[in-house]
């Protein structure tokens, strides 16, 4: 096993950790009434809550796809922002309790965890042949592009909320 293969995949890992720890930070210390309340754009805290768990499932399934050298189901709502697919994640795992997404979001992230840490680091940057409009999809960049997500939400929640003390 290639140590630097090993360290990128650990780091990954724990970047995902850190941002999803980040947005709940941000989450929990907010009233129930701000959890509710429509932040820039068209979602709620609640809202964002399911987005992310919903995204947690769908790098789930788009590891096993990558790895069997499939394109994720995902890319076929590819519209701006992925609009659709996002409304999509939403109306499946909203729930109207505060207590019920955090377990959820925690759960979603720990299966996704799970199922990524006993992978050879190597799979992480390989290419699988799995092509998108002639972007190479890897198991890194799916991860890479959620950690992004997650960091722009992150701060997204701190700006709108700072303002709203």
């Amino acid at each position: 096993m290639n140590t630097k293969t090993q360290a990128q995949k650990e780091q990954l890992l724990a970047d995902l950790r850190k941002t999803r720890d980040d947005i709940l930070k941000e989450m929990k210390a907010l009233s129930a009434k701000k959890r509710d309340m429509v932040f820039p754009g068209i979602w709620s805290v609640k809202d964002l809550m399911a987005h992310l768990a919903g995204w947690d499932y769908t790098n789930l399934d788009a590891v096993g796809s990558v790895l069997a050298g499939k394109l994720p189901a995902f890319y076929k709502y590819r519209d701006r922002d992925w609009q659709t697919y996002n409304a999509m994640l939403v109306a499946k795992y909203k729930r109207d309790s505060f207590r019920e997404l955090l377990s959820l979001i925690k759960s979603s992230q720990k299966e996704l965890i799970d199922f990524l840490q006993p992978l050879p680091p190597e799979s992480f940057g390989r290419d699988f042949g799995v092509r998108y409009r002639g972007y190479k999809v890897t198991i890194r960049r799916l991860l890479e592009a959620d950690i992004k997500d997650g960091r722009v939400h992150f701060q997204q929640i701190k700006d709108f909320f700072k303002e709203k003390k």
